[in-house]
């Protein structure tokens, strides 16, 4: 039983310390020095437009596994002396061994994933501190943005080892600089006007605290959606405008021009990608972030940061329960997508137009689904947990499809329409984990160290991501490269880890961090760390 007394205090700690931004603002006087502008909300929807995965994500990919089909061989034949064929499969020798050209794809996935996590260890912390975090979106931006341009030196088929590093290279700065900028979404969210208002009606007893915070998770449902949705819109646009390319290029009348044509997508998503970029450079406010710890260096701290970060997880039974679901259930989606990636390129041929057609529809039902989900999460007060749920039921039916495949081939991602049906059905039903998977954990973390708890998230996101591959890339490999297989792996996984999110409670999660903020706010969390 708490007092009164406890709890204004704890309405207290929470109100005042929710950001660091308008605290510090609050110490120079200029209190909306920080507010969230209409200017900004939109420069940062627009990089996202630009960062929208196209060159190293969809288009990347899919000319490392086109250059990787075009200088294999088929395994029935001895080595080099057949090209590989639509039923007989596609061979290469890769890191000592020779691999189905499916298993590569997976197994170079997975070696990317690995040098994410590690590198996110050390300077994914760097979010929360100083200033550094927009000059390292910067710095992955760029350096993606000349990944991009590089492709258009790769377009022989004998040129599949620099594909590998480029493709590497690729995930590497995409991700890098998805995260950073990511990692601007909670200021942006708390620094809204009409929510720093809901605040401070809140902090003068205008309004219940919880009503606050419903607002609040509201607005962060709002920003993140929409992101998504604006990101979709740009993404036809694109699209639309390289079928244009495409037919300028001819891409169709023969492989050669198929295969230019991939780095010429690559390198020209990569410049739309640094022109959406440039305006969010210009016009995002540098938010002060926290000072580095005592004994502390930015070589150090990621690392510390993350085991303090888990260390307070475990005191937080609900927000534990969630980063096991979002470790293994962030697995699932990501190999899923990489598995059935390798199998789409393959059933459309490397086709480089129908590749880019089946992204535009994809694109366009993405958009529609995210705006579906959010417009009815809107009119209904559904919570971030139950639209979570509903929008799990959809992943795990997309495993079971595959999954289907295993001993037939009638259905299962092996004919052309499934393609066509995925793309909407992912559209629809599935791309809404991107946004709904991102607020949960704001829902589930104290808010006075939303950002300790959002880089432990990202890490953990990544360090999955590399396991799925690694496990799938070996059950093709142990099944004779039956590429369907791996989805009886990814199924029951996926099952497995609903469980957990089922077992979060919202309502103790928020007793829980409101008794961590009471609890931290005495004592230095890296103090005893």
């Amino acid at each position: 039983m708490v007092d009164d007394s406890e709890t204004d205090r704890k309405v207290s700690v929470e109100l005042d310390i929710t950001d660091v931004d308008n605290k510090s603002t609050k110490e120079t006087g200029a209190l909306n020095e920080w507010t969230t502008t209409r200017r900004e909300l939109w420069c940062f929807y627009l990089y996202y437009v630009g960062n929208n995965g196209l060159s190293g994500f969809n288009f990347g990919p899919s000319q490392f596994q086109n250059l990787l089909y075009l200088a294999g061989y088929d395994p029935s034949q001895p080595p080099f002396s057949a090209p590989c064929g639509s039923d007989t499969g596609c061979v290469l020798p890769y890191l000592g061994r020779v691999r189905d050209i499916n298993s590569i794809v997976l197994l170079t996935n997975g070696i990317s994933f690995a040098i994410q996590a590690v590198l996110l260890l050390m300077i994914g912390a760097w979010a929360d501190y100083g200033r550094w975090r927009p000059n390292i979106t910067i710095f992955f931006t760029l350096v993606a943005v000349g990944v991009s341009f590089a492709w258009l030196g790769v377009e022989d088929p004998s040129q599949w080892r620099a594909g590998v590093a480029l493709y590497i290279l690729g995930l590497i700065t995409y991700q890098g600089s998805l995260t950073f900028w990511t990692a601007a979404f909670p200021g942006l969210a708390r620094n809204l006007p009409d929510v720093q208002e809901s605040a401070d009606d809140a902090r003068e007893g205008k309004k219940p605290p919880e009503a606050h915070t419903q607002y609040e998770s509201l607005a962060r449902n709002r920003v993140s959606n929409i992101s998504f949705a604006v990101c979709s819109a740009g993404e036809v646009l694109i699209l639309a405008i390289m079928v244009g390319i495409l037919k300028g290029l001819k891409s169709d009348e023969s492989v050669e021009n198929n295969t230019k044509a991939f780095s010429v997508l690559i390198a020209f998503s990569g410049g739309v990608w640094l022109l959406c970029a440039i305006p969010w450079f210009i016009f995002e406010k540098r938010r002060p972030g926290l000072a580095l710890p005592p004994g502390t260096s930015l070589v150090t701290i990621g690392f510390k940061q993350t085991y303090i970060a888990l260390r307070e997880c475990m005191r937080l039974k609900q927000t534990f329960l969630y980063l096991i679901f979002y470790f293994l259930m962030g697995d699932v989606l990501n190999t899923t997508v990489t598995v059935i990636g390798t199998l789409q390129n393959s059933i459309v041929s490397y086709s480089t137009l129908q590749l880019t057609l089946l992204l535009l529809v994809g694109l366009v039902t993405q958009a529609l689904g995210i705006y579906a989900f959010w417009f009815v999460q809107k009119i209904f007060k559904i919570s971030t947990k139950t639209m979570l749920i509903f929008n799990v039921f959809w992943i795990l039916i997309l495993t079971i499809w595959g999954l289907i495949g295993v001993h037939t081939d009638k259905f299962g991602f092996k004919h052309v329409w499934e393609i066509w049906l995925y793309q909407v059905f992912y559209g629809l039903m599935v791309c809404p984990w991107y946004a709904y998977s991102q607020t949960m954990i704001s829902e589930v973390s104290p808010l006075p160290q939303m950002f300790l708890f959002f880089a432990l998230f990202s890490v953990i996101g990544k360090t999955s991501a590399f396991i799925g591959p690694f496990v799938s890339e070996a059950i093709i490999t142990a099944s004779g490269n039956n590429d369907n297989m791996p989805f009886a792996f990814l199924f029951g996984l996926g099952t497995f880890s609903t469980i957990f999110l089922f077992m979060v409670n919202m309502e103790k999660s928020r007793v829980e961090c409101d008794e961590f903020i009471v609890a931290e706010a005495q004592r230095d969390a890296f103090a005893n760390a």
